[in-house]
Formats: C-alpha cells, structure tokens, sequence
C-alpha cells in the first residue's frame, strides 16, 4: 500500500517517556507529554499541549485535539474524537488535601465516539459506540450508542449515524444511506439488509 507513513512522528517538543507504546503512523505535536505506561494505536493524532497518563489506552485512528488530558483509568477505543479543550476526570470527589489515587474510576469512550470542545465527562461513565456529544457538555451517566447528548448535565437530543450525522425523523444517514430503527427510548441500531 504505497503512500502511507508508517513512520511515528514525535515533535522535537513533545516528551515521551521511556516504556510507552506508541503504534506505527501515529504523530505526537507540540508540548505532548505521554507517561511510560500509557498504550496508543496506530495512525492516532495528538495535538499540542496533550498529557496521556500511564494507565490510559488509546485505540487506532484516534484523533485528540489541543489541550486534552487523558488520565490513568481511561480507555479510547478505535476512531474516538476529542475535540478541544475537553475534560476528563478520575476522581468523583477530589480534594487536593486527600490522596484518592485508589478511587480512580474507569471511563471508556467507544469505538466511533465524538466528544465536542470543552466538554465534560464524568469519571466512571461509558461513551457508546458512534454517541456524539455537544460542546459544552457535561456528562454524568452513560451515553448510549448513537445518541446525540448536550446541556449541563448531558441529555439526549437526538440520534446520529456512523458517519455523525444527525440523524432526521426517517433515520437515515444523510451522507451514507445507511438506515437506523429506534428498538426503545434509548436504543437504536442499524437496520442490516439481507
């Protein structure tokens, strides 16, 4: 398959520590910092001024943009979007008087998943497949696949398709053709052809 860079690419900028896996074709910018036992894919893009703990995983094809931290505890599937400035926290209660490094708690974004600048997501709470969450928004409880979610806190307000697109009263994708039913209040799938 001839143009493709398999190469990394780390910015002259960017620190990584010793230990950290970082797969073929992924490229890390300005002021990165990635600790030693964090795990990125392949093909992934970091932007400036990102922070990826030891105990974050990264899928393939993942894309975090400008001053993202991506601490311990998190996972990022495949194709998973992070848009600007967003959040993610480890801790439900932190106080900076009392160490709660034991009370870490898992957060992970599913394949296709697009979280929108300056979002929030609380830790603890699974990111569906394909869900899509608005800018601004602050995410307390678990998204479903395909939801669309904004406001503060996060509540669903529409559907979107593989592809992100919001998805109208017929659910079909826009861009792909691809079609959806709504199986219950928050459920969707993709209708599959025979």
């Amino acid at each position: 398959m001839s143009g493709i860079d398999y190469a990394v690419f780390i910015h002259e900028t960017a620190i990584v520590d010793e230990g950290a896996e970082i797969g073929e074709g992924t490229r890390i910018w300005h002021w990165v910092h990635v600790c030693g036992g964090a795990r990125i894919g392949a093909g992934c893009s970091l932007g400036q001024n990102v922070f990826v703990g030891n105990k974050a995983v990264l899928g393939n094809r993942v894309k975090v943009q400008n001053n993202v931290s991506i601490y311990d505890n998190v996972v990022l599937e495949d194709e998973v979007f992070c848009g600007p400035s967003m959040v993610f926290t480890n801790v439900v209660n932190p106080r900076a008087g009392v160490e709660k490094k034991d009370e870490y708690k898992d957060t992970r974004v599913r394949r296709g998943a697009s979280l929108g600048a300056n979002c929030t997501i609380v830790c603890g709470v699974t990111i569906d497949e394909y869900a899509f969450v608005g800018a601004g928004a602050v995410v307390t409880r678990d998204v479903p696949k395909f939801a669309v979610v904004a406001g503060v806190p996060a509540r669903r307000i529409g559907w979107a398709s593989h592809a992100g697109e919001m998805l109208g009263d017929d659910l079909v994708c826009p861009r792909e053709g691809r079609k959806y039913r709504q199986v219950a209040k928050d459920l969707l799938e993709e209708v599959v052809s025979e």
